[in-house]
């Protein structure tokens, strides 16, 4: 809570960092608050108030933000980690695997963090070497974004030669055993893919055991029955703004969205579109400087960098986005449907796909909502801040700037509520209460 203008808010005997000056969007929802004041100490917000009602104790270290917007740190809600851009899957999953750990990992942790995204959701990769890249940004021996994981997507069976980072489902008891071994590893939530080849049964045995372990379930919804069965079932997040290039969801579908979300004792139903990734990919394909930016490529190997930017030389050619152009007239119709439909959007990229890179794809994800899906600007900063706390169940510990929370905080030179595209351009980050960048 906020002082009134002209009261004093009591100040905290002692903090680490003082921001001082700047407009905050706090992630609630609320009018900005100008000429704001935040007191950390150690990794926690203590104090929130204005310049002249709260005092900076002595000791602090206090930053300027004169002229800046101070936002919650960003989440993304759909990443990769174990992909940082190539475009040729069966080559990358044949010799990324040993730097997986080592480079990959880190780097796309780290590309995030630095564009403001300051908390990831990996969507499908190999359980250990995320959650020690995972352990070890969380003991500060790396700078990274903080990554919530699902580890290996569950489905019928893997493709030949994913087998580290899908795992193959049959029957209930493998079922519930393979959720138990991901439980019991530390993952935070259970992600389905193709469930639309699994017996119900199966996709009933995943549900359950996630849920009794207090895990969310996300799964695809790239088909009809895909959204059917786990609407059905009880899935908790959807992923992908699918059907391919029909025209719109079938209405059974969306009367099945209805239904599911007008149960307001389930609690929210999350959908995280990942839009722009179709939307803009033809500009992309034909920028002839877009794959050029060194951004993309950074704290990776040289060597990856050149396989990669090999990979990519000729976009209009990439297996992956063939149908994609034929999927752009309906992504507007799609898109209003879901917006309409009840679900909580939440912000997420797909980051780590053949030319998606991570960090950048966040930003671009936010401004694609407002400029080409007339999303509003505060609701799609509270997509990529307050919701996406609150669908892990982590509402009371981050995805706001509010006292006691964590302090994961930026700033921008304009104001996103008019200019989105500032977050283009993030000007500093404080992961954890320290600033690193």
């Amino acid at each position: 809570m906020h002082s009134p203008v002209g009261t004093r808010t009591p100040a905290p005997q002692r903090a680490t960092l003082a921001l001082v000056g700047g407009t905050l969007i706090d992630g609630h929802g609320g009018a900005p608050i100008p000429n704001s004041v935040i007191l950390v100490d150690g990794t926690r917000i203590v104090a929130v108030g204005r310049v002249g009602t709260l005092a900076v104790p002595a000791g602090a270290t206090v930053i300027s933000t004169e002229g800046q917007y101070i936002l919650p740190g960003l989440w993304d809600m759909h990443v990769h980690v174990m992909l940082v851009g190539h475009a040729n899957y069966a080559h990358w999953d044949s010799v990324s695997p040993p730097e997986w750990e080592r480079s990959i990992i880190p780097a796309a942790a780290k590309q995030s963090v630095m564009a403001g995204v300051t908390s990831i959701r990996d969507l499908g990769g190999p359980l250990e070497q995320i959650l020690a890249v995972r352990n070890r940004i969380d003991r500060g021996e790396l700078v990274g974004a903080t990554i919530y994981t699902s580890g290996p997507f569950l489905q019928h069976a893997p493709y030949p030669g994913t087998e580290q980072f899908r795992w193959g489902i049959s029957g209930v008891a493998d079922a519930r055993a393979k959720v138990k071994k991901l439980a019991d590893a530390g993952v935070n939530v259970i992600k389905l893919i193709d469930q639309d080849q699994m017996t119900k049964d199966e996709i009933r045995a995943v549900v359950d055991e996630a849920h009794a372990r207090k895990l969310p379930v996300v799964a695809h919804a790239h088909r009809p029955e895909e959204v059917r069965l786990g609407l059905e079932m009880g899935v908790d997040d959807f992923e992908h703004t699918g059907m391919q290039a029909a025209p719109m969801y079938p209405e059974d579908v969306m009367r099945a969205l209805a239904e599911r979300t007008a149960q307001g004792a389930k609690g929210p139903l999350w959908w995280t579109p990942t839009i722009d990734v179709l939307t803009n990919y033809t500009r992309r394909r034909d920028d002839d400087e877009y794959l050029d930016d060194p951004r993309w490529y950074q704290y990776l190997p040289e060597g990856i960098v050149r396989d990669i930017r090999a990979s990519l030389r000729r976009m209009d050619t990439l297996q992956y986005y063939r149908l994609v152009p034929d999927r752009g007239p309906t992504l507007q119709t799609k898109f209003r449907q879901l917006a309409r439909s009840g679900a909580r959007l939440l912000i997420g990229t797909d980051a780590g796909v053949p030319g998606n890179f991570h960090g950048y794809a966040t930003a671009e994800e936010m401004i694609t909502w407002v400029r080409q899906y007339q999303m509003d600007p505060m609701e799609t900063i509270r997509a990529a801040t307050f919701w996406p706390a609150m669908s892990l169940g982590l509402q009371d510990k981050v995805g706001t700037v509010s006292v006691g929370k964590t302090a994961d905080i930026i700033t921008v030179r304009e104001n996103p509520l008019t200019t989105m595209e500032t977050l283009r351009h993030v000007q500093m980050v404080i992961k954890h209460g320290k600033r690193v960048k």
